[in-house]
């Protein structure tokens, strides 16, 4: 689902005109994204959780050449979904 999925989907539920809709979700996500930055925990109910990890440096390798590589110290995104939507996947699974 892409983000203009997300605006149509919720035209057809809610009735309000496509750009407040666009406006509003774009909202949502700038907002997610400026929390994220500055390390802050998103918490949405029923669907899961948004952190920042920190993952130290580490050794790798380059599957081409075999050749050992630093891979620097970096912070990624990690999401754990919400008992809830895990028990809905699961669910559907069947």
């Amino acid at each position: 689902m892409t983000k203009a999925d997300l605006v149509n989907f919720i035209f057809e539920r809610v009735g309000l005109p496509k750009t407040e809709i666009q406006k509003i979700v774009e909202t949502v996500f700038e907002t997610m994204k400026e929390a994220l930055v500055e390390e802050e925990v998103v918490k949405i109910s029923g669907f899961g959780v948004f952190t920042v990890r920190k993952k130290g440096s580490r050794i790798g390798r380059n599957p081409k050449t075999m050749q050992t590589v630093e891979i620097k110290p970096r912070k990624v995104v990690s999401f754990r979904a919400s008992e809830q939507l895990k028990k809905i996947i699961k669910k559907n699974m069947s």
